[in-house]
C-alpha cells in the first residue's frame, strides 16, 4: 500500500487549532510536502509567525484567525479560503480542550468549554467545508479528518465530559463516513494516546496533574510530529484506500 511518496501536491488542507501542539505540526508537515494550508486559530500572532515560517521554505499558507465556536467566523474562513487558495481538499478537525474535574465539582463552564470547542467547533468547521471537500471528492481524493483521544473509547476518572465529547467525534465520524465515503470523502479518526501539546498546561485538578506527571516520569509520550506523519500519510493514501480509524500510542503506555 504507497502513499504516492506522501506528495500533497495541489491539495488544499485547512487545519483547526493551528497554532500550537499537532495542529502546527501537522501544518508544517503538510506544507512541507506540497499542501497550501489554512491555518484556523485564535491566536494572530503564532499563526502569523506559523505562515512565515512555512513560506520561508517555500510552502503556501494563509492565516486565518478566529474562534471555532464562532460559527459565522468560521463560514467567512471557508470563502476566504476557496477564493484564496482554492477548494479545501483536506479538513483536520484538531481544534480541542481537556479540562479535567471529578463530575461533582459541578464545573458547568468548563464543562460547555469542551462541549463548545470539541463538539460545536468541530461541527462549525465540518459545516463550513463540507461543501468543498464533496467539490474535491467528485473527481480526486479528499479527507475528512477528525482528532478524536483514547478517552473516546476508554473511562478515565474525572475525565467524563472530555471523554464524552470525543465519544462524540468518534460516533459522529463513522456516521459521516457511511454518508460521505460514496461521495469520495473519506472520513478518518485518529485517536492518540499521552502527547506532548498544550492540553496538558490547561489541567488545575491537582489529582489529574498528578497522574499526568508520573505519567510522563514512566514512559516516553508521543510527540505532535508523530501525528503529523499519521496524518500526511493518510492523506497521501491512493483515493481507493481509507483508514477509517487509526488509534496510535506511545509503546509503552497501557491500552
Amino acid at each position: 500500500m504507497s502513499a504516492s511518496n506522501q506528495t500533497l501536491r495541489g491539495r488544499v488542507a485547512v487545519v483547526t487549532g493551528a497554532s500550537s501542539g499537532i495542529g502546527e505540526a501537522c501544518a508544517l508537515l503538510l506544507a512541507e510536502r506540497g499542501a497550501a494550508v489554512a491555518l484556523l486559530a485564535r491566536r494572530r500572532d503564532r499563526l502569523d509567525k506559523l505562515v512565515d515560517e512555512i513560506r520561508q521554505t517555500g510552502g503556501k499558507a494563509l492565516a486565518l484567525a478566529l474562534d471555532i465556536e464562532d460559527a459565522d467566523a468560521v463560514k467567512a474562513a471557508a470563502v476566504t479560503v476557496k477564493a484564496t487558495l482554492g477548494s479545501a481538499s483536506l479538513l483536520l478537525n484538531n481544534a480541542g480542550v481537556m479540562y479535567p474535574s471529578p463530575i461533582e465539582e459541578l464545573r458547568q463552564n468548563d464543562w460547555n468549554k469542551m462541549i463548545g470547542v470539541n463538539i460545536t467547533g468541530l461541527m462549525n468547521a465540518t459545516h463550513a467545508f463540507i461543501p468543498q471537500l464533496v467539490e474535491c471528492g467528485t473527481e480526486n481524493v479528499a479527507d475528512l479528518i477528525n482528532i478524536s483521544s483514547l478517552g473516546g473509547e476508554n473511562i478515565f476518572p474525572t475525565f467524563a465530559v472530555y471523554c464524552g465529547t470525543k465519544a462524540y467525534v468518534n460516533h459522529l465520524s463513522k456516521n459521516l463516513r457511511a454518508e460521505l465515503g460514496p461521495k469520495g470523502v473519506r472520513v478518518s479518526i485518529l485517536a492518540p494516546g499521552f502527547v506532548e501539546t498544550e492540553l496538558q498546561h490547561h489541567v488545575t485538578d491537582s489529582t489529574v496533574k498528578n497522574w499526568i506527571n508520573e505519567a510522563k516520569n514512566t514512559f516516553e509520550w508521543l510527540d505532535s510530529k508523530d501525528i503529523a506523519d499519521i496524518v500526511a500519510y493518510t492523506a497521501a493514501l491512493p483515493r481507493h484506500v481509507s483508514l477509517p480509524q487509526i488509534t496510535v500510542l506511545p509503546t509503552k503506555q497501557p491500552a
